[in-house]
């Protein structure tokens, strides 16, 4: 499923206009995405918890020449499925 046929189902669902269901779901990614810039985590019961964690700088190799390269420290963003989600997903 992309983004458009996620407005289209949720516009269906909740008998909202598809223009509402967009800004509906943008909404959503840009308060998840903000709270996540921030070092929040956001917990949505019985889905899951999107949270920020920090992979630490490691040697890596180019797949090309076999050289060791640097790869920097960096934050990522982490999802983890709440056990309704994980049960229905079976």
């Amino acid at each position: 499923m992309n983004k458009g046929e996620l407005v289209d189902a949720i516009a269906k669902d909740a008998g909202l206009s598809k223009v509402d269901a967009g800004n509906a779901l943008n909404a959503f990614t840009s308060n998840v995405t903000g709270s996540l810039k921030k070092g929040n985590s956001v917990q949505l019961i019985g889905f899951g918890t999107f949270s920020i964690s920090a992979r630490a700088a490691r040697t890596g190799r180019n797949p090309q020449t076999g050289a060791a390269i640097q790869i920097k420290a960096k934050k990522v963003a982490k999802f983890k499925a709440g056990k309704a989600l994980a049960d229905t997903v079976k």
